[in-house]
């Protein structure tokens, strides 16, 4: 067992194995995970989390890397979280971001933790949303989300971040694939990375064209902009970081940062709770209960609907109706 209240002061004293030991705990769902929630509790809602998403090759570990230096030199301290697709064999993080922001590995003032999504779709771990908590009650001002290459429902991040952030590079059909794949809806700015090959503009232009095919913005509205970068280079990394603060200044200005921050930690809490329900529906899955309900339902004498509702009540007497049914009679 771990001593969470000293694992939870030594992370606050800037201790990189506490952190790594917290985050674990959180991945191993772990007995003591409430403990450890319980503890971080008060300490957080002061980092500024940044999600970065995108195709695959488009930069991203780039493109956080230069984001890391640029705010280092600023007196901040990062945290990266970088979500990578699961090896088949171990569970673990395939790619390791780790290897690839090895520049900042001896930063004091940086933590970078590769997680495995592990199954999990939407781009992120299963276990994001706390470990995200673990970083910002351990004191880190930044908080960046590398997600793994996203697909078209690969959108997570949106729901997890402050500031979501969109990366494309020109020549790999990105303009197109940003209208399949919906992430014209999730991000907050727009980066065209590798701006210094041929067709770069031309991105941009595409980008921006459908910007303006999207929803309708009132006045003071924000208005997603887009930024050209070399990350590799350091190229317009400044204009980039220009942007996410002016981003944050507007979301603390109208009270969209703490609208998001409140959703976002609602989503937690009926996660945990349906994760919850679900181990307890599993449970009774060899409950003679289950089958005789089966039989029902199979025999006609109950509808799914009803047999789910006794279900619940089984499991649960005050959960509200199944699926959001209408009540049935027993005779369904």
């Amino acid at each position: 067992m771990q001593d969470v209240p000293a694992l939870v002061a030594q992370a606050r004293e800037g201790r990189p194995r506490a952190v790594a030991r917290l985050i674990s705990l959180v991945e191993g769902a772990s007995p003591q995970l409430r403990d450890v929630m319980a503890a971080l509790a008060p300490l957080t809602g002061n980092a500024y989390v940044v999600g970065l998403t995108g195709s695959p090759g488009v930069g991203k570990s780039t493109t956080t890397s230069a984001l890391v230096s640029a705010y280092r030199a600023a007196g901040k301290r990062v945290a990266v979280l970088a979500v990578d697709p699961s090896s088949p064999f171990s569970g673990g993080a395939l790619l390791g971001d780790r290897i690839r922001m090895s520049d900042h590995a001896s930063d004091p003032g940086v933590y970078i933790r590769s997680m495995a999504t592990r199954g999990h779709l939407g781009g992120l771990a299963w276990a994001a949303p706390q470990a995200i908590r673990v970083l910002d009650a351990a004191g880190f001002d930044l908080v960046l989300v590398e997600t793994v290459g996203v697909g078209q429902s690969e959108v997570e991040i949106a729901a997890q971040a402050d500031t979501s952030v969109v990366l494309l590079a020109p020549g790999m059909g990105d303009g197109i694939q940003a209208a399949k794949a919906g992430i014209l809806e999730i991000g907050d700015l727009y980066v065209v990375n590798k701006a210094d090959r041929d067709g770069a503009d031309a991105t941009a232009r595409e980008l921006n064209h459908m910007l303006g095919l999207g929803e309708a913005r009132s006045a003071g509205d924000w208005r997603p902009p887009i930024v050209k970068t070399v990350a590799a280079k350091g190229v317009g990394v400044d204009d980039l970081v220009d942007a996410l603060e002016k981003h944050r200044g507007w979301m603390e200005e109208r009270g969209v940062l703490a609208e998001r921050r409140v959703a976002r930690a609602a989503r937690e809490v009926e996660t945990i709770a349906v994760t919850a329900l679900r181990s307890r529906i599993a449970d009774l899955s060899g409950d003679a209960r289950t089958g005789a309900l089966a039989a029902q339902v199979v025999g006609g004498e109950l509808s799914p609907y009803a047999a789910a509702d006794v279900l619940l009540d089984a499991i649960a007497p005050r959960a509200p109706r199944a699926l959001g049914a209408p009540e049935e009679s027993a005779g369904g």
